[in-house]
């Protein structure tokens, strides 16, 4: 794919990994010629520079120096938009609502999507096909390459098993999410088990999905509730 430069850090191979393939922290990444959604109702056509994980230009592309070792690749108006999930947003206090925001300052987390992104999908629920999706960056570490991962599904650490596996109920929705050791996930809809099931990666706070039936989702941690596509999980009472 052209359109984003890949620098010596963060963004690593491409297509789908092998066992050694992952993604580093740092580096840095360029991203030429898009359409960057600053806020999902916001944009402005231009450029968006990532160094040691954060977001340190958007615009047009005589903003400063670029970060060392990107060569850049124009994307020919690509969207580059926030990984924004509503109900998250709705759930963090005020003074952090705008670091979903794609600002300089803030941590560089947003995917790059082929084609418009309107503001109602970038709240409510973003879902990418493959050929569609262009990178996937979260703390400015790529996860998705061209509608491939960066790395393999291998779940979590042990130590970080404990926030994230086992089972995620939405009372209101009728949904279990199972997030299973070694990367898998499966989900139970109203009763019937393995309504859905793929593979996840997870980076800080932020999930990313790779349903079996061949499309990206995403989702984000927020005080030990689990928020992904509309759903608000919890972990179900004992």
């Amino acid at each position: 794919m052209s359109g984003v430069t890949r620098g010596s850090g963060p963004a690593t191979g491409s297509g789908r990994a092998t066992s050694g393939s992952r993604a580093a922290p740092g580096g840095d990444l360029v991203v030429t010629d898009a359409v960057v959604h600053v806020t999902p109702s916001r944009t402005v056509r231009g450029d968006l520079w990532v160094s040691d994980g954060r977001i340190t230009h958007v615009g047009p592309s005589a903003g400063g120096p670029r970060p060392a070792d990107a060569e850049p690749v124009p994307v020919g108006g690509a969207s580059v938009v926030p990984l924004f999930v509503d109900s998250a947003v709705r759930a963090l206090p005020d003074g952090r609502r705008d670091t979903f925001d794609l600002a300089p300052g803030n941590p560089a987390t947003f995917a790059v999507v082929g084609g418009p992104v309107g503001e109602g999908r970038i709240r409510r629920m973003l879902v990418v096909q493959p050929r569609d999706l262009l990178a996937v960056v979260v703390s400015g570490c790529v996860e998705v390459w061209r509608g491939e991962p960066a790395r393999p599904s291998a779940g979590v650490s042990e130590a970080d098993g404990v926030r994230w596996h086992g089972a995620w109920h939405d009372a209101d929705r009728d949904m279990t999410q199972y997030l299973l050791p070694g990367g898998r996930y499966t989900e139970t809809r109203s009763g019937r088990p393995d309504a859905w099931t793929g593979s996840y990666w997870v980076r800080d706070d932020r999930i990313t999905y790779l349903d079996d039936t061949g499309f990206w989702a995403f989702g984000q941690l927020v005080d030990g509730v689990l928020h992904h596509a509309g759903f608000v999980l919890r972990r179900p009472p004992l």
